[in-house]
């Protein structure tokens, strides 16, 4: 195998092990820099995810009514990933929501407990997950693997280039997140966006334009946020820009189809 080939391929693996419970090779060579490289194929990572995801809708839809097909794909997906994302979302929501400075909300974001403001905030967010989905999945107005793929692809493409033009932050120094969130290079941000963009390839322009134009704006206010209530990013808020991301997705396809 050509060399190049060979190690952007141990990149994939790499970025695979660590957003997903899929098992990788064993003799996937890993080293905190080859770990940040690996950030470019986040969105790569959750094209695969989409897609598995789908594959289990189709088999459940088979023999089940919509709602349930749509909410055990969601299970599926809770399972393929390890919840990474969602556990984001909740350790956000309670580190932003119930600290009152910087340092408190890091270090409550680092409490493996989980609070109030993030069960609400995680609640709400897969029961309106489930909602969008049922409305999407069931309108038969668009492939169910493009919505699921494109969201799933788009999504992480967005998280992850926030690693390019925001300050890591962390309450400690050996987080799981800390070799991923050191700074992207202009072409490892360029080729997660070509990563994220490609499925809306198969959307009419009208409908891609509407999709990437409110991730742009998502993207802009979250940084202006997070910079604003925590002085910069942490893994956990890129888990959480992924889940609201994908979201977001979700209403605007909606929208669209109204």
């Amino acid at each position: 195998m050509n060399k190049t080939l060979k190690y952007q391929m141990e990149l994939f693996w790499l970025a695979m092990g660590f957003f997903t419970r899929i098992p990788i090779p064993s003799v996937t060579p890993y080293s905190e820099e080859r770990m940040n490289r690996a950030g470019r194929y986040f969105p790569l990572v959750g094209m695969l995810v989409g897609f598995l995801v789908y594959l289990g809708y189709c088999v459940f839809s088979l023999f089940l009514p919509l709602e349930v097909a749509v909410l055990l794909a969601m299970v599926l997906s809770v399972l393929i990933t390890g919840a990474f994302h969602e556990d984001g979302l909740a350790d956000m929501a309670d580190g932003i929501g119930g600290g009152m400075t910087i340092e408190r909300r890091l270090a409550i974001m680092k409490d493996s407990r989980l609070g109030t403001y993030g069960t609400i905030t995680l609640s709400l967010a897969l029961l309106l997950k489930w909602q969008l989905l049922v409305a999407l999945l069931g309108s038969g107005l668009v492939s169910p693997a493009l919505i699921l793929i494109s969201a799933y692809t788009l999504s992480r493409a967005v998280a992850v280039t926030l690693i390019y033009d925001m300050n890591y932050v962390s309450e400690s120094n050996g987080s799981k997140s800390k070799p991923l969130a050191q700074k992207q290079t202009l072409s490892e941000f360029w080729c997660a966006i070509a990563i994220g963009v490609t499925p809306l390839l198969c959307l009419n322009g009208y409908s891609s334009m509407f999709i990437v134009t409110a991730m742009i704006v998502l993207r802009s206010i979250f940084k202006i946020w997070l910079n604003k209530r925590l002085g910069g990013f942490t893994g956990d808020c890129l888990g959480a820009v992924q889940q609201i991301a994908e979201i977001t997705i979700y209403i605007v396809m909606l929208s669209l189809m109204q």
